[in-house]
């Protein structure tokens, strides 16, 4: 700090010649009384010195600049300090960010995805290694067509190979850019193509991940051409470190590449995404559990794993996959929510586990109780109707619900 105090000595030195230049006397070393400066009491062998000179007559001018040059080295000193004292201190140490391999081990399910990926990995590898000891190498697309139905992970391995990419050196920087048609496509004659670029910019280094991407090849589509177009350019003059993936579903992404002969001759690799089955769904709901602390009592685990099952059933055609079985969680932590906030000082395991009646919505069945019956509102029916309706009564008191029918379905399976 002494080179601080001197700075600020020079300071108020310099503040006194100014304002003893432009006041007088009164500022001046003739007056009675004078401050000290330097803060310490009785007789100080420099001070002398250091006040004869300060005291020189000065002028205006001089006095004004001679005050500017030291608040500016005083801002340049403290900035310094401030910036060696920011280094100086310790900095957490932050966690290794783990293997672009190792992440894609770790995913649910996918097991022909993974073995694909790593073995596009070693081939890139590969012929990279050849040309950088010169050896002539196997020209290799680097960009993918990824086709599958929604929720089946194109968007997690997407990042995970940009990651790759980097990590074996044909990309600088390994970033994913996520767009579909809505971020690419403008409503104006001419802005695509400025739209589309920015995208572009924002992805050089990385990939640039189109999801949906047989949107931009609708009939009569002069907007979606000139996005196609303009990535296509791109992709032609940043060759060595730019990255484009599509995906969608499997027809229509067939459909869009062979469309358009600058697209196929560019995407020549396709992987194909599955669907997941019941027992990665399961294994992913529980993998969400894990993540936010919840904990599913044991008598319910087959009741959710009955209900990703009619979930799936019921949507066999567009079955969101991971999408559903997350929006599943959602709900069953939404209901639980509910429950728990009406208990008095919840604790912990209250707030961590999720039980049966977590499953329903109460509010579906409140809502029920409140809607008056034909009966109540004073409607009555033919004998004949209403004896179908007694039978109907009858059936629905005797038969098992759609879900318990789907429980039991899971029962007898599991055994």
């Amino acid at each position: 700090m002494t080179k601080e105090l001197e700075t600020l000595n020079k300071i108020t030195n310099m503040q006194k010649d100014l304002l003893g230049s432009l006041y007088g006397d009164f500022f001046s070393s003739g007056a009675t009384s004078k401050p000290n400066v330097s803060g310490v009491s009785g007789t100080n062998s420099e001070t002398p010195a250091k006040n004869d000179k300060a005291s020189a007559p000065v002028s205006s001018d001089q006095a004004i600049k001679n005050a500017n040059d030291a608040l500016t080295e005083a801002k340049n000193l403290f900035a310094a300090d401030a910036y060696l004292s920011k280094e100086e201190q310790p900095k957490e140490p932050e966690e290794p960010e783990e293997d672009p391999m190792e992440t894609l081990d770790k995913l649910i399910g996918l097991t022909t995805i993974k073995e694909d990926v790593k073995e596009l990995t070693a081939f890139v590898k590969v012929q990279k290694a050849r040309k950088d000891q010169g050896l002539k190498s196997v020209p290799v697309s680097l960009h993918l067509v990824f086709t599958g139905n929604p929720g089946t992970g194109k968007t997690t391995v997407a990042r995970i190979i940009a990651r790759i990419y980097k990590q074996i050196g044909v990309l600088s920087k390994g970033q994913l850019i996520e767009v579909d048609r809505s971020g690419l496509v403008a409503g104006y004659v001419g802005q695509t193509a400025l739209k589309t670029q920015e995208q572009i910019k924002k992805a050089l280094g990385g990939v640039l991940f189109i999801d949906e991407a047989y949107a931009l090849a609708q009939k009569d589509d002069a907007f979606g051409q000139e996005a196609i177009d303009t990535i296509l350019k791109a992709m032609e003059d940043n060759r060595d470190d730019f990255v484009v993936i599509v995906a969608g579903y499997t027809e229509p992404m067939k459909k869009f590449i062979e469309s358009n002969p600058g697209l196929k001759s560019r995407f020549n690799k396709y992987i194909e995404f599955p669907d997941y089955n019941i027992d990665e769904l399961e294994q992913i709901f529980n993998m969400n559990c894990k993540k936010y602390d919840y904990i599913v009592e044991d008598d319910v685990k087959h009741q959710i794993r009955a209900l990703i099952t009619a979930r799936k059933i019921e949507n066999i055609d567009n079955f969101a996959n991971a999408r559903e079985v997350r929006n599943l969680f959602e709900e069953i932590i939404t209901n639980q929510a509910r429950r728990v906030s009406a208990i008095e000082n919840p604790t912990n395991e209250d707030m961590m586990t999720i039980t049966l009646k977590d499953l329903m919505d109460d509010r579906s069945s409140e809502q029920k109780e409140e809607t008056p019956t034909a009966e109540a509102a004073g409607e009555t029916e033919p004998a004949d109707e209403a004896e179908f309706a007694d039978k109907n009564q009858s059936a629905d008191e005797t038969e098992p619900t759609a879900k318990e029918q789907t429980s039991a379905a899971e029962d007898s399976g599991n055994e």
